[in-house]
């Protein structure tokens, strides 16, 4: 009789768990009907940590029977459906980061954002409405980074509290239109004037 692994395999990590699971989060699924098993197989959480952290974010516990009227209840589903077809459309979710925003599976989710009205697409859409996210997003940061610039802030100090490289920043900069100051040259040092 083989010798069974006191450790567990990893689970495959899922796109919409960047992010830690907070409390909050979990509660907010919970309540809009997902199970604790749900819960655990969308979190890659233990099913102790699930439940720690539901009674940790104050909520109320219901049982299995609860749980499937509540899911037959029209208009808990109809918020559902809405809220995953915003994610959906507005975020550019796929139907793997609405299954796990709902604790359900694909297949469920997929119902659920037809239901609301929702039309799935493509994977290659789904990569141009992130790439357009993103190309959004850099854009709001170039503004943003500009606007610091012209009230003084120096590249230097904007790569320091972004994190970035100064050549990203002088990027982000062109890209916004920033009409950069002249770089100040100085003279040699001391030193160097007295060198033969």
């Amino acid at each position: 009789m083989g010798v069974r692994s006191m450790n567990p395999q990893p689970r495959p990590t899922n796109p919409a768990q960047s992010q830690p699971v907070t409390a909050e989060a979990l509660r907010t699924q919970y309540e809009s009907g997902a199970t604790v098993d749900e819960l655990v197989a969308a979190s890659s959480l233990s099913y102790g940590t699930v439940l720690n952290r539901l009674h940790e974010a104050g909520t109320e516990m219901r049982t299995s029977w609860q749980t499937r009227r509540m899911r037959n209840d029209p208009q808990s589903r109809r918020r559902l459906a809405a809220h995953l077809r915003v994610l959906y459309e507005e975020h550019g979710a796929t139907l793997g980061e609405l299954a796990a925003v709902a604790g359900a599976t694909r297949p469920r989710a997929r119902r659920l954002l037809v239901e609301a009205g929702g039309a799935p697409r493509t994977s290659q859409q789904t990569q141009r409405i992130r790439s357009a996210a993103r190309a959004a997003e850099r854009q709001k940061l170039a503004l943003s980074l500009r606007a610091r610039y012209e009230a003084g802030a120096t590249v230097p100090d904007l790569a320091e509290e972004c994190s970035y490289s100064v050549g990203t920043v002088y990027r982000l900069l062109h890209q916004a239109g920033t009409r950069m100051r002249p770089q100040h040259r100085h003279g040699p040092t001391r030193r160097e004037a007295n060198r033969p």
